[in-house]
């Protein structure tokens, strides 16, 4: 529970994430006595929650990225918000897809928490270029919207990105499909706060 407590409410974790303080048997035992006791919340097999409390709500569901970390930590792998979300994060969609949906270079796997879906999808390396970073969204959301939107995506990355993250894209382009290619390095060679095009 200290464990838990340090992390602050809304953290979500998995018994993977116990194995440093007791076996796997000891850790499950104490993770089912939390939730019972209330204190923890079991959000679906080998998945629990130390919830943020909402005055009127009661316990609120923890954030989709927080829920697909714990999972890819789990397993050792990344994990990449992909599609509709990656396009939503960037500031170029308004749609808040209703599932959110992760690539991953590890298992796949769904969790739903009420009416939410959360996707972990695997996928090969070249369908995960730059996992994890802002980089990575970035082509994602590109690979979502298509060529028609690469110039509204160059002009909102171009802002939104770090001289690292540019960098990382820069250096992750040729993994990239033909059709993006000329579009991300646009994007890792704009100076900093510049919009092209």
């Amino acid at each position: 529970m200290k464990r838990a407590r340090a992390g602050g409410r809304g953290g979500v974790f998995t018994p993977s994430d116990f194995l440093d303080v007791a076996g796997r048997a000891a850790v499950d035992q104490a993770l089912s006595r939390l939730t019972k006791g209330g204190k923890l919340r079991r959000l679906a097999r080998g998945l629990y929650d130390f919830p943020k409390m909402h005055a009127k709500l009661g316990a609120l569901a923890p954030a989709p990225d927080d829920v697909a970390q714990a999972l890819a930590r789990e397993t050792g792998s990344v994990v990449q918000i992909a599609g509709a979300r990656a396009a939503n994060a960037l500031g170029l969609s308004t749609q808040v897809p209703a599932k959110s949906t992760y690539l991953t270079d590890g298992p796949s796997r769904r969790v739903l928490l009420g009416k939410r879906v959360i996707d972990l999808r695997h996928a090969s390396p070249k369908h995960l270029i730059a996992p994890g970073s802002p980089a990575g969204t970035v082509v994602q959301a590109l690979r979502h919207l298509g060529p028609v939107r690469a110039t509204d995506i160059v002009q909102v990355a171009s802002r939104r990105l770090s001289p690292g993250d540019k960098k990382t894209l820069g250096n992750s382009a040729a993994q990239a499909p033909a059709w993006m290619r000329s579009t991300l390095v646009s994007i890792a060679q704009a100076a900093p706060g510049t919009v092209d095009g």
